[in-house]
């Protein structure tokens, strides 16, 4: 496996273009690529997201418990380096960003201690933010 990891695509059904770039671009600030009337190609942390206007999109999400939250099954998101994650936490805390699930440590003192966050984007796609205590724990089994 070479040292950089190839970028990752990924379309998500959204319900308003203008809000989900208000979102994804004003917030986040991931840059533009192509765009159209109904889809935008994001920059989303050196990956590319695909905005697709739908017309109507059963958001109907099932949940997992995982350490004492109810972790959306269908999500995506970045590992980040702390000082990036607690940047973000602090942006989206003070732009009013409701959090699905708080920021907090998850599994403490174990392999793959991490701080982790969710928020929902103006269509409802869960989105969750993390970053390892140790970045190598990644993919850590046990």
């Amino acid at each position: 496996m070479s040292e950089e990891l190839p970028p990752f695509h990924l379309a998500l059904p959204v319900h308003d273009l203008d809000a989900a770039h208000g979102f994804y671009i004003d917030l986040l600030g991931c840059p533009t690529g192509r765009t159209a009337s109904r889809w935008t190609d994001l920059d989303f942390f050196g990956h590319q997201l695909t905005l697709h206007l739908v017309d109507a999109d059963d958001h109907a999400v099932d949940t997992n418990p995982v350490d004492g939250d109810n972790v959306p099954a269908r999500h995506f998101g970045v590992v980040l380096a702390r000082d990036e994650w607690d940047a973000l936490r602090t942006k989206l805390e003070d732009a009013g960003v409701h959090f699905l699930i708080e920021p907090k440590i998850r599994f403490e003192g174990e392999p793959g201690e991490q701080a982790t966050m969710f928020v929902t984007d103006s269509s409802g796609n869960a989105l969750e933010f993390k970053s390892f205590a140790d970045r190598g724990m990644l993919f850590a089994s046990g």
